[in-house]
């Protein structure tokens, strides 16, 4: 999954604001009571339809709930009318509970668990953070509030369930969500022992022995036992397949996950929720017709989650895209750019394939398919529900989703480097049959973005440089936990950079080679201590001594002086916004070359560029913006000043190279790059170049149309492509019937033909 090279928002879980699974960021803090007041925690009147249900005893829970939503207590009433899924009469109920019960904190809770079971994790939270307002040691409220916290992935999920443990260290349901945590951060061993403290304290513990089989599973023990004897307790949980089917795709296991969603919607036809994750992990993996009947059974059934009702909506607007097939590779473009960007995605696969075909040792076994999307609330739809994403980009094995460079605003975006990133991990993960660790493929993914240009790929940023500094990075044995479960904001996208480093560490003091040996390895299911010992040799606790230091000596000079540099900056551009260019002159050089990876806002290449025009020095202004373009800056307006300076100075070479780094950036509907360049390449020769650019410039509906088509005849011309070069000009012609220089060229054509 791609990380945030230039904007990685550090979420967790894909917390989006368009009413997806987790719609809004839930408040997961608790604040002190104003007040004491007589709390009441009275007892579930359901509880034995609910023991009912539980053991799967279905005609005994249907008439318990039946007689039990006649009564005259509006809880007991809530309760049976969740029991006989009517879910919105039932929040009604629960509603009027709570008024006629305000200090009774177990309306609350039960609402707020209705609530996030019904994907309103909102509302959820609201209503348990007031019932752990009135009683702060209330274990059902803090486990729900986990619950809560661990569907976005939050570490504060399994900082709640320790303090409940710390309450009543008996609670068999409070090891068990503990289980289920431990196992998402790929901890098996923690995740076993609370799996086994459940058990111990109630031996029905059917959620415990779903974890336990997955457990298995991941380990490669196909032929565990531990989802029939949760079904032997209740013949009817097919939640148990769908826990582990849950597990199992959280560590991108996808056919086995789906495999279990299937169990599951076996054991308990009924159970949606099994459904909707199976028709969203069928379109993960390109089965959407598969995929599309399953969301809408589950949806015409009532259960019309923000998951199902969006993926359904997406699926909806592929009539809006096109499709680009050859023998390998399916990319899927929206309609309304995909003249423009087609010949740039395509080459670019075919130059990546090229490359991991040889580096991997192979080519993938299917088709990949590549989807492309403008609208990046599409793309969040497409990746929904997985840990640690970079918002640029995911793979699903042979399936990339990823978003349009249109979708983001111009230079904050560098589509090719994220490319070569998610096409790494379709290699990395066919290679070990998804049995990868996360940090690896997504270190290697960095490296190799790095590896296809050194202005791609991972950059110091602040919160890595403030992480190296209070030495908060991971050892690499655990590195896996700073992806799934942040215990600091800005971990994930610190992750990112350190696994990236790791394999450029590994790469330059073991070889490249060493890097595919560790991959395949990790495809034979060993751990990384393991192979870290046969491979490189020294033990993972050897590595962090060595690895650890290196880096903090890469950096040294930043990490040790940032919060000076930091207020050195904030006087720079308080001066530069005075222009005060003395202050520009004195500052801005030792500041840019302490730091020279930062491009972002207010950075000193773009205050130094600005004082030299000032000053009328272009020649210095010129060497400026090739130092911001060397340190990967990537901001089209100064790149596109750049390539005009390069040119004016005669170095038309220069200026091409430019302008064709600011494809990779932001090529859609920019009519003068494409211009500028096709212009630059006809005269480096470079006729079939300036063809696609010609042609990518006539894609972007420009206003002089006549204009453009005859630029791109002049391509063709010199392409010695004569019929496609006369049907440019007759399109030049049709646009404005009286445009002579069109004209002329088409009479040249003709006449050189008839001789």
């Amino acid at each position: 999954m791609a990380p945030l090279r230039q904007l990685r928002p550090v979420l967790v879980g894909l917390c989006l604001a368009t009413q997806w699974a987790c719609a809004q960021t839930v408040e997961l803090s608790k604040p002190k009571p104003k007040e004491k007041v007589a709390v009441t925690v009275s007892a579930n009147p359901a509880a034995a339809c609910w023991q009912h249900k539980l053991y799967g005893r279905t005609a005994e829970a249907v008439t318990c709930f039946t007689k039990l939503q006649e009564s005259a207590d509006p809880m007991a009433r809530a309760e049976a009318l969740w029991g006989l899924e009517r879910y919105q009469d039932a929040v009604y109920q629960f509603q009027a509970a709570v008024k006629a019960r305000p200090t009774d904190i177990t309306p609350r809770i039960r609402l707020g668990t209705l609530f996030r079971q019904r994907y309103q994790p909102k509302d959820a939270g609201e209503l348990l953070g007031e019932a752990l307002e009135l009683d702060e040691k209330n274990t059902d409220a803090l486990l729900e509030m986990a619950r809560v916290a661990g569907e976005n992935y939050d570490r504060k999920a399994v900082e709640m369930v320790k303090q409940a443990l710390e309450i009543n260290p008996q609670l068999a349901t409070a090891h068990e969500l503990l289980a289920r945590l431990s196992a998402e951060e790929s901890n098996f061993k923690l995740a076993t022992e609370h799996a086994e403290k459940a058990l111990a304290i109630s031996p029905q513990s059917v959620d415990a022995m779903a974890v336990l089989g997955a457990i298995d599973l991941l380990q490669e023990k196909p032929n565990t036992t531990w989802f029939e004897r949760a079904l032997k307790i209740n013949p009817a949980y097919g939640e148990a397949y769908n826990i582990g089917g849950e597990l199992l795709i959280l560590n991108r296991r996808y056919n086995e996950g789906i495999e279990l969603f299937r169990k599951a919607i076996a054991t308990r036809p009924g159970l949606w929720e099994a459904r909707a994750r199976l028709g969203i992990n069928l379109m993960r993996l390109g089965k959407e017709e598969e995929a599309y009947k399953e969301l809408s059974a589950t949806y015409e059934a009532g259960y019309k989650s923000f998951p199902v009702v969006n993926t359904l909506r997406l699926m909806d607007s592929y009539k809006n895209f096109q499709t680009f097939r050859n023998s390998r590779a399916i990319v899927r473009l929206h309609k309304k750019e995909a003249s423009v960007l087609e010949p740039y995605f395509s080459s670019e696969m075919e130059r990546i394939m090229a490359a991991y075909d040889r580096k991997y040792g192979g080519p993938v076994g299917v088709p990949v398919q590549v989807e492309v999307y403008p609208d990046h609330e599409d793309f969040a739809v497409r990746t929904m529900g997985m840990p640690g994403l970079g918002a640029l980009g995911v793979s699903f094995g042979p399936i990339v989703a990823m978003d349009s460079p249109s979708g983001r605003k111009p230079g904050s975006f560098h589509w090719a480097s994220t490319l070569w990133h998610e096409m790494s991990h379709v290699y990395a993960l066919s290679i070990t049959n998804y049995r990868v660790p996360r940090w690896f493929t997504e270190g290697l993914a960095v490296y190799e973005e790095t590896a296809a240009s050194p202005d791609w790929g991972d950059r110091l940023d602040p919160p890595t440089i403030i992480a190296i500094r209070d030495k908060k990075l991971l050892p690499v044995a655990e590195l896996d936990r700073g992806f799934i479960r942040p215990s600091y904001p800005a971990q994930v996208t610190v992750s990112y950079f350190q696994a990236g480093r790791i394999c450029q560490y590994i790469a330059q003091n073991w070889g490249y080679p060493k890097l595919i040996e560790i991959l395949r390895d990790y495809g034979q299911s060993k751990k990384t201590p393991e192979v870290f010992q046969a491979r490189l040799g020294i033990s993972t606790e050897e590595f962090d001594k060595r690895f650890l230091p290196w880096l903090e000596q890469q950096n040294s000079k930043i990490v040790t002086g940032f919060k000076d540099w930091q207020e050195r900056l904030k006087t720079v551009v308080t001066a530069y916004r005075a222009k005060n260019w003395d202050i520009v002159q004195a500052e801005a050089p030792a500041l840019r070359d302490i730091y020279p990876e930062y491009v972002e806002a207010a950075n000193p290449y773009e205050m130094l560029y600005e004082m030299h025009l000032a000053k009328k020095d272009q020649a210095a202004a010129m060497a400026e913006l090739k130092r911001y373009s060397k340190a990967a800056g990537r901001d089209p307006k100064l790149l596109k000043e750049l390539a005009r300076m390069e040119e004016e100075s005669g170095d038309k070479r220069a200026a091409a190279a430019t302008l064709k780094r600011l494809l990779y950036i932001a090529p859609a509907q920019d009519e003068e790059l494409h211009r500028r360049l096709g212009n630059l390449l006809l005269d480096e020769q470079d006729n079939l170049g300036a063809v696609r650019e010609f042609r990518a410039a006539v894609a972007s509906k420009p206003v002089d149309l006549a204009s453009a088509q005859f630029a791109l005849a002049r391509a063709y011309r010199a392409a010695h492509q004569i019929d496609n070069a006369k049907d440019a000009l007759f399109a030049a012609l049709e646009a404005a019937p009286g445009y002579r220089p069109a004209q002329k060229m088409l009479l040249e054509l003709t006449s050189s033909e008839k001789e």
